[in-house]
Formats: structure tokens, sequence, C-alpha cells
């Protein structure tokens, strides 16, 4: 990774996940690009001031030679938003959202399942109850990939998972797969696990893992209920219409989530 950008609100969660960020951009030397979006009439010199006092904490936790940057700009958070990732051409974006706590949900339209729906660029997304520590942690190193199994049109589309992944002491990959009970995987599936196996392979380790349900996001969230404990990263793939894992389940994913939640593009 060379660009990480993190869009800021300046709410707790948002002001969270730029700690990720900064983690992630310190570990992989990349430089982090906060940007602040300001959609009404707000007061710009109250902005500067909020984003260099954000910028000197995390230089205060992370180290000076933190290599970061702030900007903001007016404007229509989606539209404003595409014209900063054509300048800036980020590999990642880390934004943050309030997540699921219990029966605790956020409405499908926040602004991070927005730029999810809206852009191509793999989205990190932060829940405010997860702490960037945990990258730091030995026992937090499960990763997730939940995937229906389709073929890939952009097989570089995992790439920055591989890239994170490598960031993660003694990273573990379980490429997990939802079937119906009493259903068979077809060739081109086996093929495709078999392909994510390697693909990942022999940097970090990987196994399958099959989840027997008639509903996706039902399989994929029983399976993270009961492997909480060491799971450090979730990863999906958004898609288009036409395949079992599509851009609609993502978004709820990302809506309801308690883990860090990577979503990546075949495009």
């Amino acid at each position: 990774m060379k660009v990480i950008l993190a869009p800021v609100d300046f709410s707790d969660a948002s002001t969270n996940s730029v700690a990720f960020a900064a983690e992630l951009s310190k570990r992989s030397s990349a430089r982090l690009v906060i940007v602040n979006i300001l959609q009404k009439v707000e007061d710009e010199e109250e902005t500067k001031n909020k984003l260099k006092s954000l910028e000197s904490d995390l230089k205060k936790t992370f180290g000076p030679d933190l290599n970061s940057e702030t900007s903001f700009a007016h404007g229509n958070l989606i539209a404003t938003l595409k014209k900063i990732l054509a300048v800036q051409h980020p590999d990642l974006i880390v934004m943050g959202t309030k997540g699921a706590s219990g029966l605790k949900k956020i409405l499908i339209g926040s602004n991070t399942v927005n730029v999810i729906a809206n852009t191509r660029v793999p989205v990190l997304v932060i829940p405010e109850v997860a702490r960037f520590e945990n990258f730091l942690k030995k026992g937090k190193n499960r990763i997730i990939l939940a995937t229906d199994l389709d073929a890939l049109e952009n097989e570089g589309a995992i790439s920055i998972l591989k890239e994170i992944a490598m960031l993660i002491i003694e990273p573990k990959l379980r490429v997990l797969s939802v079937r119906k009970k009493k259903t068979r995987l077809s060739g081109d599936k086996q093929m495709e696990r078999k392909f994510l196996l390697s693909f990942f392979s022999p940097e970090v380790e990987s196994e399958r893992v099959t989840v027997f349900s008639d509903n996706v996001i039902g399989g994929i969230n029983y399976y993270l209920s009961e492997k909480t404990e060491d799971t450090g990263l979730v990863a999906m793939i958004a898609r288009d219409s036409g395949h079992l894992i599509q851009k609609h389940f993502t978004r709820e994913m990302a809506s309801h989530t308690h883990l860090p939640l990577l979503v990546l593009h075949d495009a």
C-alpha cells in the first residue's frame, strides 16, 4: 500500500477508525491522508484546528515520523470523495461506523455504507467498539474471507487483503463459504476455492471452512459468533446482482458488524 485515505467527521467512530488507518500506515510505510468533507456551511478555521489536533494526537501515539497529511473540502460526500480519489489514488479507504452492540444497529444509509456502494476502492470498515491495539495482539490473528466462491473477474481484487494479512502477527486465513444442507460445490466453485487458498500461500496459513445455512448473512454471523475470540478481521467481496453475496449483503454486514470488515470490489 502506498496511500491510505481516512475520511473523518470528528465523531468518536471516525476518530477511532483513523487510529486503525495510522497503524496500517505505519506498518506498511504508506502515506496517510486524513480528509474532512464539509457538507454544510461550517467554520473552516474550526475544521482546520480539529484536523491539526487530530494529527497531533496521532503523532503522539504512533510517533512523530508518521507519514500523514490533512485537508478538507466542500461539497456532497460522494461527489467530493470521488474527486479526492481521482487525485490521491488511495489503495484503501478506512472509515468508521457505530456498528452493532447486541441488538443495536445503525441505518443502512450511513456515510460509510454509501461510500461502499458508490466507489470501487477497497474500504476497511471500523466499528466504534473495535480497537487498533488488537492488530498488535498475537491472539487476534484470524482473518475470515467470506465468499460465494464465484470466480473473480479481477484476481487482483484480493491483493489488498493479502497485504493487510501480512501486517498481522502470524495471520491465519479462513476461506468461508455458506451453502444449503445436502448440496455440493460445483467444479467451478471448487476451483475458485483452490485458487483463493493458493493465492495466500505460503505466506499466510490458509484453510477452508463451510457453514451450512439457508441464509448467507445468517450463516456468516453464526460462524463469527463462534470464532470471535481470535478473529481480528472479516473480508467480503461486493458484487453486482446475480451473485450469492451481493452488494446489499455486504452493506448489511458493514452496518451491523462489530469486527473490522474489509470490503473488496470485483472490478
